[in-house]
């Protein structure tokens, strides 16, 4: 978006061109693309970038910040901008103005937006409007019932997306409200889970791409309801491998066991492992990041098959919340007592192995904990 700051549309006096000419048509671009991008948008392109920052009331310079953040490339002199980006420009200057908002959240409101939008829109095209814009009739083009089809969607798929969002911010503030301090909102404790694929890299080798972008789906898909189902919250997927957070380890635990359960049940499916740490995390944009992390991400790359590996600072949190018991004979003392004081005794719902010591890359030498389900202790 960065253009001249002199840009066409503004006379001598400095003052935008009240009525652009709408017609600003590349005399390449499809006409089909032109049409489709004018119900989308729900208006015909007007301005340059120029005009529209100065329409907005920002300067080029913050437009054009907003513009990338929102992953959008620069279109020079272009008219190709509608009355919906003057509006969005001026909604976000108003809030910095407003005090509400500092420029660069601004700007990081545009960028999380703006990459969470995209992977959106990405993924409806590639897998979802291709199916439904299948030629009905032997003779007819895809770009014949495109548009019809789009102009049905776009309303409902609108009013869904405002309603998950919606769904998803209360949830957000709800975790954030129950924080204990100011400190937690942004640096919290949280268990940290990664789950990966064995042998991924072999497979892209072996399978046809078609056939590889079906496994992964049903690996993204089986992994995100299980996480979501538990109690979890999904923070991304990597092809072959999920990253997920819980509040507390007795969550990340049960999430865990039952991702390696699924996809042992799945002969489709390779071998999963995951590793798990718990510790101050740092989040940003959706985001998290630390020690805690990368500790949880080295645990995964020496997990065995089908297994899952926690570090110390998990272990003891299970054993603090009493979802483990500190060792077996730990666990048949408490019987034994429970027992004789007429009682029943304690159930736990996993076991904790402690496994060799060893040196991790970056992070020193970590005891990691084999985490199984106890006998008795079943789901939860």
């Amino acid at each position: 978006m960065t253009v001249d700051e002199t840009g066409s549309g503004a006379d001598g006096d400095g003052r935008v061109d009240p009525e652009p000419a709408p017609d600003s048509a590349d005399p390449g671009e499809d006409p089909l693309a032109l049409r489709l991008e004018g119900l989308i948008l729900g208006a015909e392109r007007r301005y340059t970038p120029f005009q529209a920052a100065r329409s907005a009331g920002v300067s080029m310079e913050l437009a054009s910040r907003f513009w990338r953040a929102m992953g959008f490339a620069d279109i020079g002199q272009a008219k190709a901008l509608t009355e919906a980006d003057v509006l969005a420009l001026r909604r976000l200057a108003g809030l910095v103005e407003a005090g509400l908002l500092s420029e660069a959240m601004a700007v990081q409101v545009a960028r999380s937006t703006g990459q969470t939008t995209a992977r959106l829109a990405e993924w409806q095209i590639d897998s979802f409007l291709e199916g439904l814009t299948e030629p009905p009739e032997p003779g007819m083009t895809r770009t014949e019932v495109t548009y019809p089809i789009v102009e049905l969607l776009l309303p409902e798929l609108q009013e869904f997306l405002v309603y998950v969002w919606r769904r998803q911010l209360a949830a957000s503030a709800g975790r954030v409200i129950q924080a204990g301090d100011d400190e937690e909102m942004v640096d919290r404790r949280l268990a940290v889970g990664f789950a990966d694929l064995v042998g991924f890299t072999r497979l892209t080798r072996r399978m046809e791409e078609e056939e590889l972008g079906e496994l992964v789906e049903a690996f993204e898909t089986t992994s995100a309801d299980l996480v979501a189902a538990r109690g979890g919250r999904l923070v991304k997927t990597l092809g072959d491998e999920v990253l997920y957070a819980a509040d507390d380890a007795g969550t990340a635990a049960e999430i865990a066991l039952l991702l390696v359960e699924t996809m042992a049940h799945d002969e489709t499916m390779p071998e999963l492992r995951v590793g798990i740490a718990f510790g101050t995390v740092t989040t940003r944009m959706g985001d998290v990041f630390g020690t805690t992390v990368n500790l949880a991400s080295r645990l995964t790359s020496i997990a065995p098959k089908d297994a899952v590996l926690v570090d110390t600072a998990f272990a003891e949190e299970l054993i603090r919340t009493r979802d483990a018991p500190a060792s077996e004979a730990a666990a048949a003392e408490e019987a034994a007592a429970a027992e004789k004081a007429g009682e029943e005794p304690p159930v736990y719902r996993f076991a904790l192995q402690p496994m060799w010591q060893r040196p991790v890359r970056g992070l020193g030498v970590v005891e990691p904990w084999l985490l199984t389900r106890r006998d008795g202790g079943g789901e939860s």
